[in-house]
């Protein structure tokens, strides 16, 4: 197994064991960008540290997939939980098994069906917000009308597709093509205009290019790599501060979304709408509602902070002194709500853990107005109030500071490891 997966990561150079930035691009993380995400290397480091045998993984924050499958590529069962469904259809779509030189049939079948197919953009993505297709409101729109018609078609091709695997994997894959293709980019800021966006705009035909280059280079990886091991992997979708995973695990690998007032659901607005995965505006509060208290964006009731953490009672103290110079008043309530729902998920972690399991947990500090939110620190002290053992807990890079700070490289990123209460 471990050469089948270093054959997979060609044992490439590392910056750090908490990122893949600047790192050798990795077959399958092609599939859809991802705005952070640890390396796999991780995971082998944490299996191989186990002091027992791994007989299953569990990450209740399974953003792109990485542990699920990483544990795959290691032969161990794994349960993945994630939030977000299109994000879950894409770990799902990395792990299911093809057979590539049908996946490369079902490929043209839907080349050719959508060239046959013609549906009224407006029409098909009715339920979306009004802002996504032209005309768009106030004069701005995502997609021009040509390349949302394109977009329509081959989803409309898609959808009649028979296998269930085929249609999850081709539509992560026009997922993946949807920012490139629209009027606006997406980044740690938020979502803006391109230059010159109405001058130029999108030839209508880039969706079926960007489609076509994305998936030949999905199939290729799926070839290449079709004799790896197909131990149980199991997606949940939902509220990690919720879903109980029914399997017991031997290890927990994850990385929770930081305190850093950044809403990734944002992130995948565009693919969540176009999609279908969203139909209204009750389904996007609902989801973003289900997600880790880690920013303002969304008018919620923060859970009340965990008592007795000396050091986050001292980081809340000084945030309230500043209220009134903070960008959102509601920052200090958030930081406590956010430490709030880590334990829950620590709670849920330990349901899904057999006893001495190890659990592994990739965390950022974030600061506001001033004040260092220690969040690697709180998380042991936390853990600690709760029973876990504290193996090991070490910074291993520096992040850069949120825009609203300057972006500066100031912030510590911190490997957690604990293990479960006896």
């Amino acid at each position: 197994m471990s050469a089948l997966f270093d054959d997979w990561t060609s044992n490439r150079p590392l910056a750090s064991l908490g990122t893949n930035s600047g790192a050798e691009p990795l077959a399958f993380q092609g599939w859809h960008h991802f705005k952070e995400a640890f390396p796999p290397e991780l995971i082998r480091q944490a299996i191989e540290a186990s002091d027992s045998d791994v007989v299953g993984c569990f990450d209740p924050f399974g953003g792109s997939g990485t542990t699920a499958l990483a544990a795959q590529f290691l032969g161990v069962p794994s349960t993945t939980v994630e939030v977000n469904p299109f994000l879950a259809d894409v770990i799902r779509a990395k792990l299911a098994p093809y057979e590539s030189d049908a996946l490369t049939r079902a490929f043209g079948q839907v080349c050719r069906r959508s060239r046959r197919l013609a549906p009224d953009a407006a029409d098909y993505f009715a339920y979306a917000p009004t802002t996504f297709i032209q005309p768009g409101a106030d004069g701005r729109w995502l997609f021009d009308t040509a390349v949302a018609e394109r977009i329509a078609a081959v989803l409309s091709a898609i959808d009649q597709e028979e296998n269930e695997n085929h249609r999850r994997f081709f539509r992560v894959l026009l997922g993946g093509t949807l920012v490139e293709a629209s009027n606006v980019v997406v980044s740690g800021k938020g979502r803006r205009y391109r230059r010159n966006w109405q001058k130029q705009g999108v030839d209508r035909t880039s969706i079926d290019d960007l489609f076509a280059r994305r998936t030949t280079r999905a199939i290729a990886d799926v070839h290449r790599f079709s004799s790896r091991p197909r131990p149980r992997s199991t997606v949940l979708l939902g509220d990690a501060r919720r879903v109980k995973p029914r399997a017991r695990h031997s290890l927990a690998v994850f990385s929770p979304p930081y305190p850093n007032s950044f809403d990734y659901t944002d992130v995948y607005n565009i693919e969540l709408w176009i999609l279908g995965y969203l139909r209204d505006a009750g389904e996007n509060r609902d989801l973003r509602q289900a997600t880790l208290s880690s920013h303002v964006q969304l008018t919620r009731e923060f859970a009340p902070a965990p008592a007795g953490v000396i050091r986050l009672d001292r980081v809340l103290d000084r945030l309230d002194l500043i209220e009134e110079e903070l960008w959102s008043p509601w920052i200090p309530a958030m930081i406590g709500g956010y430490f709030a729902d880590l334990m829950q998920v620590l709670d849920r972690v330990d349901a899904a853990l057999t006893s001495g399991s190890q659990c592994w947990i990739v965390i950022g500090d974030s600061r506001y107005g001033g004040v260092h939110v220690p969040s690697g620190r709180i998380v042991v002290d936390l853990a600690t109030t709760m029973g876990w053992r504290v193996r090991s807990a070490a910074s291993f890079r520096s992040m850069r500071t949120s825009p609203q700070h300057g972006g500066r490289r100031a912030l510590p990123e911190t490997l957690v490891v604990l293990e479960t209460p006896s």
